[in-house]
C-alpha cells in the first residue's frame, strides 16, 4: 500500500508540473477523485495555504503539504507557502494576514 501511494505522489507531482508549466495536455486522461482534482486547481493558482488538522477530513491538505514539501512550484513559479495550525480561527487569520 505505501509503495502505491508512494508512486501516486510522484505520478501527481508530475501532473501538476505538467499543469503549471502549460505542457499538460488535456487529451491526457486521469481518474481522481474530486478532492484531489480540487487540489490540482487549488494548488496552481495559490501562493499561501492555511491548513489545520480536522477529523473527519479530505485529501486536500495532504496533497498541497506533499506536493510544497517536493517543491513543486505552482503556476506563479513558485512552491506553494503552506503552514499548519492549530485551529480554524488561526488557519483564517494566516490567510487574511496573507492578503
Amino acid at each position: 500500500m505505501y509503495v502505491c501511494a508512494l508512486t501516486r505522489v510522484h505520478e501527481n507531482i508530475k501532473l501538476i508540473n505538467e499543469f503549471t508549466n502549460g505542457s499538460f495536455s488535456m487529451s491526457k486522461k486521469m481518474t481522481i477523485d474530486g478532492n484531489t482534482a480540487a487540489s490540482y486547481v487549488a494548488y496552481a493558482f495559490s501562493e499561501v495555504a492555511a491548513i489545520y488538522p480536522i477529523t473527519p477530513s479530505s485529501p486536500m491538505a495532504e496533497v498541497a503539504d506533499e506536493w510544497s514539501a517536493q517543491g513543486v512550484k505552482n503556476m506563479f513559479g513558485q512552491p506553494l507557502k503552506l503552514a499548519e495550525l492549530q485551529s480554524e480561527a488561526g488557519a483564517a487569520g494566516a490567510v487574511h494576514g496573507a492578503l
